[in-house]
Order: structure tokens, then sequence, then C-alpha cells
């Protein structure tokens, strides 16, 4: 999963305007029991906390209020009165979307539930933007 929460990391980091990492992990102690985040971002623009969960497998119900749960305690821990409310968001491999929307229905923080797609199949566009294997590898060899 850290490869993973690696390269989601970075992704994110690469996609999205007035972004701001605060971690991957992120530790939240509530009650005395301690959390982790998978990732925390804030964003300037919106002036808000995005809690983002990673899941490896297909939705189930209870991400849902696990998510809700994180973001209640940002708001009540990290949260300031400048700030507008967190935003979260679960990746999960697959979702059905009955499932998902039956989870959140009656839920009014605002929550996201998206699955992610691996493939080893790269849009024509991007194939020549990018560096072959071979290249990759020559360049290894050439910094050792």
């Amino acid at each position: 999963m850290r490869c993973c929460l690696k390269d989601v990391t970075k992704l994110l980091l690469e996609l999205g305007t007035g972004f701001a990492f605060l971690g991957n992990q992120y530790h939240l102690n509530v009650g005395g029991d301690d959390f982790y985040i998978d990732l925390l971002f804030y964003n300037l623009n919106l002036r808000s906390y995005v809690v983002i969960e990673l899941k490896t497998g297909d939705f189930k119900p209870e991400y849902a209020g696990q998510l809700n749960f994180y973001l209640s305690a940002v708001d009540g821990i990290l949260k300031t009165e400048q700030d507008n409310p967190s935003i979260g968001l679960l990746l999960c491999k697959n979702k059905n979307d009955l499932v998902a929307e039956y989870a959140l229905k009656d839920m009014s923080k605002p929550i996201g539930v998206s699955e992610y797609k691996i493939t080893s199949n790269l849009p024509e566009e991007l194939l020549n933007q990018l560096p072959s294997v071979e290249d990759i590898q020559n360049r290894i060899k050439f910094e050792k």
C-alpha cells in the first residue's frame, strides 16, 4: 500500500491548484485514542481541509462512517473559524453506486466516493511525453 499511497499523493499534488499537503497517515488523537488519516490536504482556495481515505478493495458502507468521523475530528481539532467545513474523498478500487448512495444519503458532510483504475496501457498522447523503459534504465545506469 505504501507505493500506491506515494503514487496517489504525487498525482493529487500535480492535479489541483491551491492544495497544501499536510501529511500521509496524519495522526489525530481523539479522546485518548489514536487515528491516522491516509492523506490530509488543505486547499487554500476553498479554505478547507481535504481528508482522503484510500481503500484497496470494494467500497463498504462502513468506510463512509469512518470518513465522516475523520471529517468531524478535523473540524473539531484543526479547523479554525476562518476555515470552511472539511471535505472528504474516499477512493476505492470498485464501488456499487447504489450502495454508496445509501451509505451517504443522510450524511450532511461533503463526501465523495470514487473508483480508481490501474492500467498498463497509456493513452496515445502520453506515450510520446514519457520516457521509455529503456530510457529510464539507461539513466539509472548512468547515475550509478
